[in-house]
């Protein structure tokens, strides 16, 4: 029996463990669960949201909005059944449905107050059906 983490594509090595990292600090130092649904990205939003508007400078948060952004990503795989693909060092999730969304880009412009992954994970879930898994 192989887990999940073996039959996914290569593209996701790094995402997931982003998001894992993510999860295990957000758990450990903020004692906030992160369970890898889309109502948990209403907490990560607000989170980001905070940061800004503490003023904290983007350089300080960099690798914190990949984990966030990572962690979104994740949650559209599990909830459409996605994969992750990389090029050029970036990261994307295509959905089933042949398009392709960027949670990592998503987070920053969280920080930038001109996103949301809320609403990015809504978008990347409607319109396909709900995936059942194997």
């Amino acid at each position: 029996m192989t887990t999940q983490q073996e039959t996914r594509p290569q593209a996701a090595a790094k995402p997931v463990r982003w998001a894992a990292d993510t999860v295990a600090t957000m758990r450990e130092g903020a004692r906030l669960c992160l369970d890898y649904s889309a109502q948990s990205l209403w907490r990560v939003d607000r989170m980001i949201d905070d940061l800004r508007r503490e003023g904290t400078p983007y350089a300080a948060v960099q690798s914190v909005l990949r984990g966030f952004g990572a962690y979104a990503g994740e949650v559209i795989v599990r909830q459409t059944g996605a994969e992750w693909w990389t090029a050029g060092g970036d990261h994307w999730v295509r959905t089933p449905d042949g398009r392709l969304w960027d949670p990592i880009d998503e987070a920053r412009r969280c920080f930038a107050d001109q996103g949301s992954l809320r609403l990015l994970c809504r978008d990347a879930t409607v319109g396909g059906s709900a995936y059942q898994g194997p």
